[in-house]
């Protein structure tokens, strides 16, 4: 064994190198240098594969300029204080509380896992709850759909954003409340443009989070690409999105970024021409046009699903994972016959038995007792 030892070394010494380590280095320079300029470039962010450094480059400072035409379009202050967010706080329990009664209208409440939604003023559909999907396909509850505007809003919420000229009055005819559990999410979009006017207000009560824009979002894991812009909001901050925030990208919560119970109320208002659905008898509703005589028929759904504050400690299992596993489950896949499912063990059994009589037989027995399986 020594002298093996001792052979190595002689060899190592021999190719100039005295660590094992250092020779595996020098004859794969390109692996450090690959790690390098990952690092370099990368900046916290999986790289993509481009043709070039320079390809890269030109994409980098392509989301850079994107970024800065984001931050054009969003305000930021801090106008509550933490006991004003305190007793707001409490209001949203209530209207929780209220929600779990029964006591709100039937379009106020919108449930999801891990996401309640709670209107107020107006409300209006979207995602799931159309038959025709995509953007612009959104429409307006008819009036009286939803609850009104709770007075709170009015004098903790709205008064103060008006004395702080932060919106005009008689601005605000829409306020939605997000109340999200840990790792719940909103998906990316754009506040429908042809139903809400600009700007978009929203604030944040219960814990810190931030708001992302140009994410894309994969499922099957869920999974969620990095953002053009990671905007952090704090709790009692009033986020205002206008301009290019607003209408030229999309903006989202991560699940990742929802670490403890958070609520936001969203103000905004509503154009005088947006889409409305009209209910003409009950149980049918029917998209209004401008056309006269065509109307198309759209379904308004809703969940009746409740948050579980526990499911932020298991596996996120999303709608359409169980939907997949329901259509594997239901999939026919031909099973080996056995003996026992055969006509042959059939006729055995019964003449054993005694009581097996041919299908031709036309004796009033005659009907089988057992039914065959039809192969």
């Amino acid at each position: 064994m020594s002298h093996l030892a001792s052979d190595f070394r002689d060899r190592m010494a021999a190719s100039g190198f005295s660590d094992l380590r250092e020779k595996l280095k020098a004859m794969t320079p390109h692996r450090d240098n690959y790690k390098n300029k990952v690092s370099d470039h990368s900046k916290g962010r999986k790289r993509k594969y481009y043709d070039s450094e320079e390809d890269y480059s030109d994409y980098e400072e392509q989301r850079e300029l994107e970024a800065l035409k984001v931050k054009s379009g969003i305000r930021q202050v801090n106008i509550f204080s933490s006991d004003e967010c305190s007793r707001i706080e409490a209001k949203i329990d209530e209207v929780v509380s209220k929600a779990e009664k029964g006591l709100y209208r039937e379009h106020t409440v919108d449930r999801a896992p891990l996401r309640n939604k709670y209107f107020f003023g107006e409300g209006y559909t979207y995602g799931s709850q159309l038959e025709k999907k995509g953007p612009g396909q959104e429409r307006l509850y008819s009036k009286g759909e939803v609850d009104e505007i709770p007075n709170w809003v009015h004098e903790l919420v709205i008064k103060k954003l008006i004395a702080n000229h932060i919106i005009p009055e008689d601005f605000v005819n829409s306020a939605v409340i997000n109340d999200y559990q840990p790792g719940g999410c909103i998906v990316s979009h754009v506040d429908p443009i042809h139903i809400f006017e600009r700007p978009i207000v929203s604030v944040s009560f219960f814990s810190d989070s931030a708001l992302c824009f140009g994410c894309k979002f994969q499922f099957k894991p869920i999974r969620v690409s990095e953002p053009v812009l990671y905007l952090p909001v704090r709790r009692g901050s009033v986020t205002v999105l206008s301009g290019y925030a607003a209408d030229g990208i999309t903006h989202c919560i991560r699940p990742q970024d929802i670490k403890e119970r958070r609520a936001v109320i969203i103000l905004r208002k509503t154009k005088p021409d947006a889409p409305r659905l009209e209910v003409k008898s009950r149980g049918d509703t029917a998209l209004h046009t401008s056309t006269p005589g065509r109307h198309q028929i759209l379904k308004a759904k809703r969940s009746h699903r409740k948050a579980d504050p526990d499911a932020a400690h298991r596996p996120r299992i999303l709608e359409m994972d169980k939907e997949e596993n329901r259509r594997s489950a239901g999939v026919w896949r031909p099973r080996r016959q056995s003996i026992s499912s055969s006509e042959n063990f059939w006729r055995r059994s019964h003449e054993a038995a005694g009581s097996y009589e041919e299908p031709g037989n036309n004796s009033v027995n005659s009907a089988r007792k057992v039914k065959m399986r039809r192969h």
